[in-house]
């Protein structure tokens, strides 16, 4: 990887572990355990505590066994970081905010035992489980990773071949 790519990636993570952890200090420093904010009729601030991984899986691990879960996780993803090449910077970009979210969340888990959710989408009928912008982070650096790998990598694939045929 060049230095710039490096550079931009690191700052990436520490951007999206700032503004998570700043989000969650705001939520439990102003709001009450279970107290709502509603913004839109569908959308509310909700200040809630997530035992377990997304969607509250694994609560019953207890708060070591997630943090050593969710440690081998970020090493996995980082191993997988290091190992993607420097022309998939739109990789390089979702790998970087899934690490930014797993250490915000990380940082949770090590030193509260729980993870701080606030992001609460409902209906009168229907509710979205409670999430924060580190799970976010998360979700959409694995829907850019797949969006790169699945639809503009075969793209540029085609266009390779499509030179070398050119060429030769």
């Amino acid at each position: 990887m060049n230095r710039n790519l490096v550079l931009f990636n690191v700052l990436v993570v520490v951007l999206a572990v700032m503004a998570d952890q700043m989000i969650k200090a705001l939520v439990v420093a102003k709001m009450a355990l279970g107290e709502a904010i509603e913004l839109l009729p569908f959308l509310a601030i909700y200040h809630a505590r997530n035992n377990g991984i997304a969607f509250s899986m694994f609560s019953g691990m207890g708060e070591v066994g997630l943090a050593a879960l969710a440690g081998v996780v970020l090493v996995v993803v980082m191993i997988l970081w290091i190992k993607t090449p420097a022309d998939r910077r739109l990789t390089h970009f979702g790998l970087a905010i899934i690490v930014g979210g797993a250490i915000g969340n990380l940082i949770d888990r090590v030193l509260l035992g729980y993870v701080v959710d606030y992001v609460y989408f409902h209906t009168p009928v229907w509710a979205f489980a409670i999430f924060n912008l580190a799970d976010a982070c998360i979700t959409v650096g694995a829907g850019v990773i797949l969006f790169d790998e699945f639809i503009l990598q075969p793209r540029r694939e085609r266009v390779r071949a499509r030179a070398d045929r050119t060429v030769d």
